[in-house]
């Protein structure tokens, strides 16, 4: 019972960090040019913080002749929820409604929080929980952004836009602990930190992402880790 609690636990800090970066995203949009309506049906339909950024970002821009590169960028930073399906599919359950029930919820958050966890049913715990948590908490922080966006002023004032990331960054920093980690995540962070002036929003991740499974697939400096792992404990 204390494990279950500490999973609720850690999906409850995740919803609020995250659901507190819905209040950004409502703002944002309704700055660009949307409607509070528009605002809350992206939020409703496509709820994916990365592509809804994304979309917001272009259409401001560009307005109604960038649609189709605001749709495009979106669509690009959507892929990785594809992966993401694919690694939570046997977790959420056997039965098809679950899965298709449980597309809509697989985000970067609900996935983090699921595979963190080394019990198949608190894995289950963590993803619904986190998953509807920050559907209905982004959902409802969007409207609030939308509606008192111009009360707010410029949401980076206060540091909203660095929410979800900050929560992000505190589930996978623990995992962080062998250098073949290390050098994935710094490979991909660097590559995605040089390209983001030179592309378009959206193509960056996927570059970092394929940068990320070459260094995984290589095990570049994790032979290290697995000689440390596999030598035996000395005695005491």
């Amino acid at each position: 019972m204390s494990a279950e609690r500490e999973v609720w636990r850690e999906a409850a800090g995740v919803v609020i960090a995250t659901s507190a970066y819905g209040v950004s995203f409502g703002a944002l949009a309704v700055a660009s040019g949307l409607d509070v309506w528009q605002t809350c049906v992206l939020s409703l339909l496509m709820f994916t913080g990365g592509s809804q950024f994304a979309f917001v970002g272009v259409f401001a821009a560009g307005g109604l002749a960038a649609l189709p590169s605001a749709i495009a960028s979106a669509a690009l930073l959507g892929v990785r929820n594809i992966a993401y399906g694919m690694r939570m599919s046997p977790m959420v359950g056997t039965t098809p409604a679950r899965r298709v029930a449980a597309a809509h919820f697989t985000i970067d958050e609900s996935t983090a929080v699921a595979v963190s966890q080394s019990d198949p049913r608190l894995r289950q715990v963590g993803f619904w929980v986190t998953g509807i948590g920050i559907f209905l908490g982004w959902n409802l922080t969007t409207l609030v952004g939308a509606l008192v966006g111009d009360v707010l002023g410029d949401p980076k004032i206060w540091g909203l836009d660095a929410a979800a990331a900050a929560a992000f960054l505190a589930l996978l920093w623990p995992r962080l602990t062998r250098r073949q980690a290390i050098a994935v995540g710094v490979a991909a962070a660097v590559v995605a930190a040089a390209l983001t002036p030179a592309l378009m929003p959206g193509l960056p991740v996927l570059v970092a992402a394929l940068v990320a499974i070459l260094v995984g697939w290589f095990n570049w400096l994790g032979s290290d880790d697995a000689s440390t792992a596999s030598a035996p404990e000395a005695p005491r």
